[in-house]
């Protein structure tokens, strides 16, 4: 069987790490990065990577241009960010350089990627583990986790195992028959965690460590997974728990909470949001696509996402430059959970305690 041949679509963050430890492993790469310098960086000298307090330099075969693109393309893994998906992948489709593209971004982009890719032509992965961008030629691996990995259409297919194999490279794979309640899972630990730590400037377990701070955390856990839930939605397991092991509905809920944060914790407390560090660069976050996504399904399913929305408010806020990311805008999502518990009826139904 012929090598896979492995286009790398985006290489911030995830993407970078990706590519290098894949390129570091022997398989064919190629990065696909509109960033010049970045670019410039992972050919020469090469991509510094640093990888849980141990640095290394990678030499990535990178280009800013489709159009330099030569060959055509087992697999696309899409890491690039929701503002530039279109952009990034309509060339791709239109000269017909790939096989299989593999969406491994945040929040809810599925169905945007697979209208551009067509049906049948789309893996749907998620990715636990952390890293962040450091800047033009450098990335780091922030934390350790698996990679879920699933079709689009249905249960696992030897693409899918095929696959899974090449990505043990980079990290743990799990795969699953049911992509869909993985996505949501993921999205719980973003719009919770990513969107506090976008709006409080803080890594996921200094968020955690305040008290204030944990209780809007379970209450905007809460919140999204109750969208799920009338969505119907069957979740799946994400960071070593069971996302229904992080609801607060009432007081006597808190113990199991907090030991289920602990373990997710253990996992990820040294991620910096995503949404964080697009922030710290000027550039467009992704909170449209993440907390705007429960929102989105909230008012389908008829469930109120009064904490989602103010964050997509506070993150948008940020981006425009009218207020600064800080641990005192958490005190804005407190008084709005104490004032939503008081008058929603979900709430005063089961005796809801955030």
């Amino acid at each position: 069987m012929m090598a896979p041949r492995l286009l790398v679509v985006g290489a911030g963050a995830i993407g970078g790490v990706t590519a290098a430890k894949l390129t570091r492993a022997g398989h064919d790469v190629v990065v696909l990065d509109a960033n010049i310098e970045h670019v410039a960086c992972m050919r020469s000298p090469g991509l510094t990577f640093d990888e849980l307090g141990r640095t290394s330099t990678v030499t990535i075969d990178a280009v800013a241009d489709p159009a330099d693109l030569s060959r055509r393309f087992t697999t696309a893994l899409v890491t690039v960010k929701s503002p530039y998906i279109e952009a990034a992948l309509t060339p791709l489709v239109e000269r017909d350089l790939v096989d299989t593209y593999v969406s491994l971004g945040n929040g809810f982009v599925q169905d945007r990627i697979q209208h551009i890719t067509g049906a049948g032509n789309l893996m749907i992965g998620t990715v636990e583990w952390g890293a962040t961008n450091l800047g033009p030629g450098h990335v780091a691996q922030t934390t350790v986790a698996p990679f879920v990995l699933g079709e689009a259409d249905g249960p696992a297919r030897p693409r899918t195992r095929a696959l899974a194999k090449v990505l043990s490279d980079v990290a743990e794979v799990r795969i699953t028959d049911d992509i869909g309640g993985q996505v949501w899972s993921k999205l719980l630990v973003n719009s919770t965690f990513s969107g506090l730590g976008a709006i409080a400037g803080l890594l996921y377990g200094d968020v955690v460590a305040d008290p204030g701070g944990r209780r809007v955390a379970f209450a905007l856990w809460t919140e999204g997974f109750r969208v799920a839930e009338a969505s119907g939605i069957t979740l799946d397991e994400v960071l070593g728990v069971h996302p229904r092991e992080l609801v607060v509905r009432v007081a006597g809920d808190v113990d199991r909470a907090e030991r289920a944060l602990a373990v997710v914790m253990d996992r990820a407390a040294a991620t910096k949001a995503s949404m964080l560090q697009d922030l710290e660069r000027g550039a467009p976050t992704e909170v449209d696509v993440i907390n705007g996504g429960v929102v989105a399904h909230g008012v389908i399913a008829g469930v109120p996402t009064p904490l989602n929305t103010r964050i997509v408010e506070l993150v948008h806020e940020c981006e425009q430059g009218r207020r600064q990311p800080g641990p005192a805008n958490m005190a804005v999502l407190e008084g709005l959970v104490t004032r939503h518990a008081a008058r929603d009826p979900l709430a005063q139904a089961d005796g809801a305690r955030p």
